[in-house]
């Protein structure tokens, strides 16, 4: 499958399919822009008024787009999934990519720190005038979306994962190693409420045995 389809489509969506190049908004000439959002091509002659595109061509150029926006991405080495690479191709198609590497996104995503990455996304819908441009508000909740699509599977799939380790518990050394490992990365306070909640709760009285089982019936 190709890597990056929901980048193509997200693009093709809300830049919509124009035969004819049209002017930049704010300056009522260049940058023009044709086809699905394209203002170069693959030569990096840009494109100038009157020009005009079919939909195949336009296709063709924006897949020489996304394609050198992922290989400029994957030099970064920022670890993303690949929902991650599709969600930021279709923000820097928007943004451009000066102004990408130049914004907190950027910072954030070093850092591992996703939903700041996130939010950070969320604020540009403003044109230079700072009033919000109505279509990049749908645009940016489609990207961010899906940003962390494959971040909410792990967290959804990771839901009871400290359940079914206290199930599976036997006090071997390398499960106490990793508990301890886990401890220190956490947060004392967290740790200490934890602890307050679990030792007040000993006993099973609070699940019924329906409850109980359908708590443990995916780890069997």
């Amino acid at each position: 499958m190709y890597p990056y389809t929901e980048a193509l489509r997200l693009i093709k969506t809300f830049e919509g399919f124009n035969e004819r190049a049209y002017a930049d908004p704010e300056t009522g000439a260049e940058p023009y822009t044709f086809g699905y959002g394209t203002q170069f091509y693959p030569d990096g002659i840009p494109v100038k008024q009157g020009h005009c595109v079919t939909k195949e061509k336009a296709m063709e150029y924006l897949v020489n787009e996304v394609e050198a926006i992922a290989k400029q991405l994957h030099e970064l080495n920022l670890g993303l999934d690949q929902s991650m690479i599709n969600a930021l191709i279709s923000f820097i198609h928007s943004i451009g990519w000066d102004a990408f590497l130049y914004s907190d996104v950027i910072d954030r995503l070093e850092e591992n720190d996703y939903g700041e990455a996130a939010q950070d996304m969320s604020c540009w819908i403003f044109d230079i005038h700072h009033q919000v441009i109505g279509g990049l508000i749908d645009r940016r909740r489609h990207e961010v979306k899906l940003l962390l699509s494959e971040q909410n599977q792990i967290l959804n799939a990771s839901r009871d994962i400290l359940l079914k380790t206290f199930r599976e518990y036997s006090g071997s050394k390398g499960q106490v190693a990793a508990i301890r490992r886990l401890q220190e990365c956490m947060n004392p306070y967290t740790l200490s409420a934890f602890a307050n909640d679990f030792s007040n709760h000993t006993t099973l009285e609070d699940f019924s045995d329906k409850e109980l089982q359908a708590i443990y019936q995916d780890w069997k």
